[in-house]
């Protein structure tokens, strides 16, 4: 009965809350991983579920070396699967709500300096179809902040060059226009001349979109992380990067150079101006940096 109490919450994040496929995953892992804890207690109806076993299930987490993260994800997906069951008069109280949140030690988000985006930029070889779509696909993730997963459902018909705008699809399917620099601009614009058509190679097999893999299908996220991978030593010697560290790149930059924070939260999609916050964390540790270096009576002795 637990399952398909799980296949039902998981069924109303799709149709009632739009969640992306990448959301219900998640969601689904963690379900999946308490089910198997919870039958191996013995507790298989959602009706004996307590407090007690879903402590005892967080403990077993911790037991297993499971980092705060992924724990405090674990504990919000208990919440939300319960207290979807009492909206839906499944349970009438939710087993979860005494949950204890997870601390989280407060980690700024990594990003590179102007020299190792460069690096990172220049890295591609531009004299090859492919070479050209990994530094268009790199210049636009600068230039827009977006999410890998945004990137990968990117059609042709999307940028619009005149205006150097392109329109992205968020997370909860939200439409949001988000800015092209001059460089992504004339970045795409090769790859779309020279690069794509050696990929695409007959009209019939074009689905339109705009980043494609080596055989002409949509280039996954996957595809996009594998990029990064091949790419990420001629950036940074220390730091992994990954997509996402170039949206906080993105970020980050933005705002120390004088953007307004606003502006930075529209672009990149977030709901609440909260969570763009975290990058005045990084500019004003940055700020202390140089004044520490620079200032004659902050300089240590």
């Amino acid at each position: 009965m637990i399952e398909a109490c799980g296949d039902a919450f998981l069924k109303s994040l799709e149709t009632v809350q739009g969640a992306s496929p990448n959301t219900i995953k998640a969601y689904a892992e963690d379900l999946r991983q308490f089910m198997d804890f919870s039958e191996s207690t013995g507790v298989t109806d959602i009706h004996a579920v307590t407090p007690d076993l879903l402590r005892a299930y967080l403990v077993s987490l911790q037991d297993a070396g499971l980092s705060r993260p992924s724990r405090a994800r674990k504990t919000a997906s208990l919440r939300s699967f319960f207290a979807y069951l009492t909206r839906q008069s499944i349970l009438p109280i939710s087993p979860a709500a005494g949950l204890r949140t997870v601390k989280q030690e407060r980690r700024l988000p990594k990003f590179l300096r102007a020299d190792e985006i460069e690096a990172l930029l220049a890295a591609p070889d531009a004299q090859k179809p492919l070479g050209l779509r990994d530094r268009a696909l790199l210049e636009t993730l600068y230039a827009t902040g977006m999410r890998a997963g945004e990137l990968v459902t990117l059609a042709l018909s999307d940028i619009d060059y005149d205006e150097g705008i392109i329109k992205v699809i968020g997370k909860g399917d939200k439409e949001r226009v988000t800015l092209l620099g001059r460089q992504a601009l004339f970045a795409l614009q090769r790859y779309i001349r020279k690069g794509r058509p050696e990929l695409v190679l007959s009209i019939a097999q074009d689905g339109g979109a705009l980043f494609v893999n080596r055989y002409g299908g949509r280039l996954s996220d996957r595809g996009v992380r594998k990029l990064f991978d091949k790419y990420c030593a001629a950036a940074s010697t220390h730091l992994k990067v990954t997509p996402h560290v170039l949206r906080h790149t993105f970020a980050t930059h933005l705002l120390s150079n004088g953007a307004d924070l606003r502006l930075i939260q529209e672009l990149l999609g977030h709901a609440s101006v909260a969570t763009t916050q975290m990058y005045t964390h990084v500019t004003t540790e940055r700020l202390q940096e140089v004044y520490a270096k620079a200032h004659p009576r902050a300089k240590k002795s």
